[in-house]
């Protein structure tokens, strides 16, 4: 599914179409998909931010005959949430995969999600509880608030390291791409438990280097299209990928034979020579 890069990369393609807008539509016919969207209707898009893997929508009743927008924080401020799925992403023209469309005061966006797992909700501002993996969810990984010291004292005892990083307790946004390619960047095997101090720090600045350069890159854009812009553009991070859907091609690094297992039932891709099992110490009777 989208990951940080590529949701990331979607919130600055369409800040420009939807902020300071009016929302006048919302049509879709799923409504326990996309929840409350009527409320969005006729308030205006105050601001775009991300949270992990989560598009949010700030929107305030919109002016009428020139009296100001509420201020931030009143009580009639609304969020709306967007979570693309796995195959969700907006279009500028209608498909035969179009599931909501969303009409402003400046033209129409076609929310296009050809598996259907993407979902929308209207809320309260910071009111989570119907969704529970953007409430609990760790630090943003770009961030000041991703703290090495923070994040290798809950390495030293986490379960396999790369389910662990797909519950985005530890640190939001990572997917099986960028977990895998972080991975690998940290020389860490995926199914890897209760990381050292050493590993856990490799780990730490492999994903914000790996999360920087996607986020600059544009995202990863699969070979089937997915995850392509609205307005056609691919991102260019797929380019770079050293493990990820490169299985049975030689390691960047070493040459030797990328593999692929399941793990915790997603594809998991790694080099059995960089990345080996670190097998528990014995201590000596």
């Amino acid at each position: 599914m989208p990951e940080l890069p590529e949701v990331e990369t979607t919130r600055r393609k369409i800040e420009p179409l939807l902020r300071g807008r009016v929302i006048e539509r919302i049509e879709h016919d799923a409504p326990h998909r996309y929840r409350d969207t009527h409320l969005a209707v006729g308030r205006r898009v105050t601001g775009l931010s991300r949270r992990g893997k989560y598009l949010m929508l700030q929107l305030a009743a919109a002016e009428a005959d020139g009296v100001p927008e509420l201020p931030h924080g009143s009580p009639h401020d609304l969020e709306l949430i967007v979570h693309l799925g796995m195959t969700g992403g907006f279009r500028l023209e209608a498909g035969k995969h179009t599931r909501v469309t969303l009409t402003t005061d400046g033209g129409t966006l076609h929310f296009d999600d050809a598996r259907r797992f993407g979902k929308m909700a209207v809320v309260r501002p910071g009111q989570y509880a119907s969704m529970p993996t953007l409430a609990g969810m760790g630090p943003e990984p770009l961030t000041d608030d991703f703290e090495v010291a923070d994040f290798v004292a809950r390495a030293a005892s986490c379960g396999a390291v790369k389910p662990w990083l797909l519950s985005q307790k530890p640190v939001s946004g990572v997917g099986n791409i960028y977990a895998d390619e972080s991975l690998w960047t940290a020389q860490i095997h995926p199914a890897q438990t209760r990381l050292n101090a050493e590993e856990a720090t490799r780990l730490y600045h492999a994903i914000r280097e790996v999360m920087g350069a996607a986020v600059e890159a544009g995202g990863s854009t699969l070979s089937d299209g997915t995850y392509a812009q609205h307005d056609g553009e691919a991102g260019a991070y797929q380019h770079r990928h050293h493990v990820y859907d490169r299985a049975g091609k030689p390691c960047d690094r070493c040459g030797t034979t990328i593999e692929k297992i399941v793990l915790a039932q997603r594809g998991t891709h790694f080099c059995p020579q960089c990345q080996k099992v670190r097998l528990p110490q014995v201590q000596p009777a």
